[in-house]
């Protein structure tokens, strides 16, 4: 297959800690273009990575030497610049969320669709292998019948000035934290949820939610209780409630790639450690990519949507 040539733009702190790290160790991937408002920090960013320096977003969606485009832009600025690159015919990988509004995702899945590009919110833990196991052992039977789910994804607090704290750039703790849990109940209860109660709070002085809980229900009756937050101790797990035991998921959400999964089933009073070998999220979500893009598609279409719907419906259960 023949490498993807990948022009970034923005240059934010997951991009360079995370994505463009793992795309330069992959074949299936060429960095060839960074774009930043800034001259100088795109050449000292594309200067690591051996990449052309652009100085603008629009000025990198010209050049013919880019097949996609990276874009970890503010949440708030999704929208207009993955549909400014479907329109210029490049594939796009997009941060979480694509978009802070379900009616604008749906638009977005549908133009890439229909220009036969590829379209992918980097919500990376779902190409992790260990929650495929999850799934394997909950279909064998491990805990019995699936009776409830809990999630929970929350931080420490950053800095004052930290975008995330910024409503007009789309800041939140249900667009940045409450993606995870929503996407793992999807992964975990399937179609069909149904927000039964949403409360989001913030803290004295923030504009935007700093943590919020949910209340999720499945067509079959089993429920999810979601937790989430930008100002809490750091917490990263999922637990499976059956009818015969339990299943829970350490550092579900962001396991470093040198890590090894080990997951907990208690079965009465016995409890089993499942070891899994370590796999890295980020290289397998590059790879999902570059696939997605060799054969024309969105990735994951119908689960992205589904997210949205739910966190839009989480969004209009809390506030009204």
């Amino acid at each position: 297959m023949t490498a993807v040539r990948m022009g970034v733009m923005g240059c934010a702190d997951i991009a360079l800690r995370r994505m463009l790290p793992a795309m330069a160790a992959t074949s299936e991937v060429e960095i060839t273009a960074v774009a930043s408002r800034d001259p100088a920090r795109a050449r000292a960013v594309a200067g690591r990575f051996g990449a052309a320096p652009v100085h603008g977003y629009a000025e990198l969606l010209r050049r013919p030497d880019v097949d996609a485009v990276y874009l970890p832009l503010p949440a708030a600025l999704h929208a207009e610049w993955t549909e400014a690159a479907l329109r210029a015919d490049k594939h796009v990988l997009a941060e979480k969320p694509l978009t802070t509004d379900a009616a604008r995702t749906r638009e977005l899945v549908a133009l890439a669709q229909a220009r036969r590009l590829a379209l992918c919110e980097n919500v990376m833990f779902v190409h992790h292998p260990q929650h495929t196991a999850v799934r394997k052992l909950l279909a064998d039977g491990a805990i019995g019948r699936l009776r409830s789910f809990h999630a929970s994804f929350t931080v420490p607090a950053r800095p004052a000035d930290d975008i995330r704290y910024r409503a007009d750039l789309g800041g939140g703790a249900l667009w940045d934290t409450g993606v995870y849990p929503v996407r793992a109940a999807q992964l975990v209860l399937g179609d069909g949820l149904t927000v039964e109660g949403a409360v989001l709070t913030s803290d004295p002085g923030r504009p935007v939610d700093t943590g919020g809980a949910v209340l999720l229900r499945s067509p079959g009756g089993v429920t999810a209780q979601l937790r989430f937050g930008l100002d809490d101790g750091y917490r990263s797990a999922y637990e499976l409630c059956g009818t015969e035991g339990r299943l829970t998921v350490e550092r579900a959400f962001t396991p470093p790639a040198g890590h090894r999964p080990v997951l907990r089933l208690e079965r009465g009073t016995a409890v089993e450690h499942v070891e899994l070998a370590e796999a890295d999220q980020v290289t397998a979500t590059v790879a999902a990519f570059a696939g997605a893009v060799a054969e024309g598609r969105p990735v994951d279409a119908d689960a992205v949507l589904a997210q949205a719907a739910l966190l839009d419906a989480v969004r209009r259960r809390a506030t009204g």
